[in-house]
């Protein structure tokens, strides 16, 4: 662990100031650590596939914290809050956004970084009702970068008009919070059914989907056995991206309800 820390951080050393530089970004809805219907709990087994990607900055929605109960039901059930069982040993640094709390806990969006997590802040964008949502916004250092990369993970609303008020919400957090050089990188579970946030997001903050760019169109998603619905999204701004994937059916058809993407960030 120590030795493999050691040569990330003198690899990140070695990076001249502003020269081209790539990472690899991942998001998943990980449903959190049950499969769909909750009908088995497989957090271990998603830890492993979720590491079998090599991602330097992961995007999680429906994460644990925590939960009094499930402990005592099932076996694997980590002691710890589910971004730390999930970064332990490969990414040095996580942040957590609790967005949904309730009797026996809490769970939220959650950023896992292989770079320094210099400053984040958890956005509550619920619109009314038990449903509870955030944008987790992290500020990212690059050594050897000037500016820092900003990564918002987002999980928004089932409801369309929640959703436009969110994507309005998080258009005012790009612009207004972030300085209009520094690259960004906005990825997670959008519920964006209607395809209604392309638009709005490049319109009013600058940002544009990587399959879309790359494809034509966002990649489908949901559910993750034999996906229709179009609800996973990265979006990106000055910064471009090439190899955005859907990542393959098997082991994670059965991980998640929502099928994982990837892609590699050029900065």
């Amino acid at each position: 662990m120590a030795a493999v820390e050691a040569d990330t951080q003198t690899a990140l050393a070695a990076i001249s100031p502003d020269a081209p530089f790539s990472f690899k970004v991942l998001t998943v809805n990980i449903h959190k650590g049950f499969t769909f219907f909750n009908r088995k709990f497989i957090l271990p087994e998603l830890r492993e596939a979720v590491r079998m990607v090599g991602a330097d900055v992961v995007f999680l929605q429906e994460v644990t914290g925590n939960h009094l109960k499930h402990g005592n039901k099932f076996d694997n059930f980590p002691d710890a809050p589910h971004y730390e069982f999930l970064a332990d040993t490969i990414w040095p640094e996580f942040a957590y956004g609790r967005n949904a709390v309730y009797t026996n806990g809490h769970h939220g969006n959650a950023l896992l970084s292989k770079f320094p997590i210099v400053r984040f802040e958890n956005h509550d964008v619920s619109i009314s009702g038990p449903e509870r949502r955030g944008l987790l916004h992290c500020e990212l250092h690059i050594p050897g970068r000037s500016v820092n990369v900003h990564a918002i993970c987002v999980h928004l609303g089932l409801m369309e008009a929640h959703r436009t008020q969110q994507m309005d919400m998080l258009c005012n957090l790009v612009r207004k919070a972030i300085p209009a050089h520094a690259p960004v990188v906005v990825a997670g579970d959008f519920n964006d059914w209607r395809h209604q946030a392309h638009a709005q997001l490049a319109r009013r903050a600058g940002l544009h989907e990587v399959f879309v760019q790359a494809h034509g169109q966002a990649a489908r998603t949901f559910p993750a056995r034999f996906p229709v619905l179009r609800l996973d999204r990265i979006y990106v701004r000055n910064a471009l991206s090439h190899a955005p994937v859907v990542l393959p059916g098997k082991p994670w058809s059965h991980l998640s309800d929502h099928a994982p993407l990837a892609a590699e960030i050029d900065l």
